[in-house]
């Protein structure tokens, strides 16, 4: 997609929202099913099912997909269609890379430990970029991708969470 395309895209729509702004708020959802003898949870990814188990550190075998991992997919997913959506918005000719890594104590999900939480104690989001944009043109692109990643955003502000069941 070229910036023509993207903006023609988005022009409308930030029309829209900045007439109306409940028309902004959309709820996203995701469903999960879960599995009648074994420790997984069957998740719909886009047109396809992610069956989702423990990781290893915590008893899965390695076989299926692992939240954690999932999560940090999910943070370089966003920041990677972010930081293209930024770059094509601009002209600016970016490819490369994203890699998110996270550091767990296994010790805090397994409850092995009462003192140590249960949580990455600590995310690091790195871009690889290929670009002859200058220094100043990056680093504009990749304080837009951070304002504007959702994922991003949402694991660094926090946000609340309700549980219920019935």
């Amino acid at each position: 997609m070229d910036t023509y395309k993207l903006k023609a895209r988005q022009r409308p729509l930030k029309e829209k929202y900045r007439d109306d702004p409940q028309a902004a708020l959309v709820t996203l959802s995701a469903d999960g099913q879960l599995a009648d003898t074994e420790v997984s949870c069957a998740v719909q990814v886009g047109r396809q099912i992610a069956d989702a188990d423990l990781h290893p550190a915590a008893g899965g075998d390695g076989t299926l997909a692992c939240s954690g991992d999932m999560l940090l997919q999910a943070l370089v997913a966003c920041a990677g269609v972010t930081l293209r959506a930024v770059a094509t918005a601009r002209g600016l000719d970016v490819t490369g890379s994203v890699r998110a890594e996270g550091d767990l104590d296994f010790r805090g999900t397994l409850r092995a430990s009462p003192d140590v939480p249960v949580g990455f104690r600590a995310i690091r989001l790195r871009f690889d970029l290929d670009t002859a944009a200058s220094p100043q043109d990056v680093a504009q692109l990749l304080a837009t991708t951070e304002q504007c990643c959702v994922v991003l955003q949402t694991l660094t502000n926090g946000v609340p969470v309700t549980i219920t069941h019935r």
